[in-house]
């Protein structure tokens, strides 16, 4: 067997890239705050420092890390005291992009269905206006009752019925 340096020198280089590569795509992983606590200590964590750690206090951010926007007046005071609970507030452009997307899918299917009751409403109007044109008109009209027979419409059962499709109309062509 014959050893071939170009291609030993070839197989080297593509490890190299390689490692280099997984290297670059794991650099999230490597991402580290440090900051000094309020007895002094030095702490080193992938999470940020929690609200009460003042700018000054942290000492290295993870790269592309947004500093928190100083304080004024009156608000200052009484600032640290409600971050200290819930953290530091970084704004993950991509995460804010899916949040607005998943807001405008919704308002977009809000809009879809009053759209759709709407057009419900529109035909709902639509036919119950020429039912009660049918009904003042004097058509003879019968419906059919829960045996399955048909009964024609008496001078009560009309009124009713007038009565019904009025309120219909009242509800739905507005």
């Amino acid at each position: 067997m014959q050893f071939l340096p170009s291609r030993t020198s070839a197989r080297l280089g593509a490890c190299a890239l390689l490692a280099l590569l997984s290297i670059g795509l794991h650099s999230a992983a490597f991402a580290q705050w440090k900051w000094r606590d309020g007895k002094g200590h030095v702490q080193y964590s992938d999470i940020p420092p929690p609200g009460n750690i003042a700018d000054a206090d942290i000492l290295q951010r993870p790269a592309g890390s947004a500093r928190r926007a100083p304080m004024q007046g009156a608000s200052a005071e009484a600032a640290p005291a409600s971050g200290a609970a819930s953290g530091p507030k970084l704004v993950d452009p991509e995460l804010e992009a899916k949040r607005r997307k998943t807001e405008q899918d919704e308002v977009a299917k809000r809009k879809a269905e009053e759209d759709k009751q709407a057009a419900a409403r529109a035909d709902n109007c639509t036919r119950a206006k020429g039912q009660l044109k049918a009904l003042e008109d004097g058509i003879r009209m019968s419906r059919t009752s829960a045996s399955g027979e048909h009964e024609i419409l008496d001078d009560k059962a009309r009124a009713e019925e007038t009565r019904r499709t009025r309120e219909i109309v009242a509800s739905d062509c507005k």
